[in-house]
């Protein structure tokens, strides 16, 4: 499975989706271990198995395995952290400033360089919407000296990861 195997599962009123599939798979604005992770990452928040199998596929191979690693525990991360800070931000009240009490080592020393690791929780973000930790990791990679038109290009590829995910899921939906 590959993502020309998604593209050509994807419905033809998602035409768009194809073409985006295929112009991000060579974004030039990220490098390859930032644009694979990416990819990865969101096909990972996207829960669909056919999404994240192709994308597996298609973009492990260009990791090492400490940046697999690293990417997988960004999405796994980010699922935790999107729904708690989310939570924190829109209940509002003192739950922000109380401690998490939420183990996140792996944000500390995840393997990766750390401006990669805060971009894929920057994407993982984008998918879950949280707009507290997307503002966070936000800040954290500019810092690091990433532009904005990295942090768009990670942000466009979850975005139309997750766009293929919820298309097919509809499509399996209605043929079910």
């Amino acid at each position: 499975m590959s993502i020309e195997t998604l593209k050509t599962r994807l419905p033809d009123y998602a035409k768009d989706l194809k073409l985006n599939l295929g112009s991000l798979a060579t974004e030039p604005a990220l490098n390859a271990q930032q644009r694979a992770g990416s990819f990865i990452v969101a096909a990972l928040a996207s829960r669909n198995p056919t999404v994240t199998a192709a994308i597996l596929a298609e973009f492990a191979p260009q990791l090492s395995a400490a940046a697999l690693a690293a990417a997988k525990a960004a999405a796994s991360m980010m699922a935790m952290n999107n729904i708690y800070y989310r939570f924190t931000h829109l209940v509002g009240g003192n739950y922000a400033e109380m401690p998490a009490k939420l183990r996140m080592n792996v944000m500390a020393r995840p393997g990766v360089e750390k401006a990669d690791f805060e971009l894929w929780s920057l994407a993982v973000s984008a998918v879950n919407g949280c707009g507290m930790c997307m503002v966070a990791h936000e800040k954290v990679v500019r810092a690091a000296g990433l532009s904005a038109e990295q942090v768009q290009a990670a942000v466009r590829i979850a975005a139309v990861v997750h766009a293929v995910a919820a298309t097919l899921d509809g499509e399996d939906a209605l043929a079910g």
